[in-house]
């Protein structure tokens, strides 16, 4: 008696109505726009950075380690690893720099508003 299980298998490729492709319409993804300029959003930001500096240390003792072991090529590759790294907090520390000064300054201009409302306020009611 032959058992027939094998038949409810995936094909061994993917058919021609790939779902993790969606078009819309014009042949693009929807997403598809990713130019300089554009308001790109990772979808878990953070998930990698959140831990750039333990990263860099974490790179640099493996580069130091495979450097002791006489392997030249992987050191310089756990150092460029380490490199990235540490190109991403100090990205991470120019934009907070970046925020902190904007807030400061979006609170003096609020300041300067209600001074000036407060001042038109004193003088109509005179």
């Amino acid at each position: 008696m032959s058992n027939f299980k094998n038949n409810n298998r995936r094909g061994r490729f993917k058919p021609n109505g790939d779902r993790s492709f969606r078009r819309n319409g014009n042949g693009h993804k929807p997403n598809g726009e990713f130019s300089n300029g554009s308001a790109f959003k990772r979808r878990h930001p953070g998930k990698n950075n959140q831990n750039a500096a333990k990263l860099v240390e974490k790179y640099n003792d493996l580069a130091r380690e495979a450097l002791s072991n006489g392997d030249k090529i992987l050191s310089e590759n756990y150092l460029q690893h380490s490199e990235h790294f540490s190109r991403i907090l100090i990205s991470q520390e120019i934009s907070r720099i970046h925020n902190v000064n904007e807030s400061e300054v979006d609170a003096s201009n609020q300041i300067k508003v209600e001074t000036k409302n407060k001042e038109t306020e004193d003088t109509t009611s005179k």
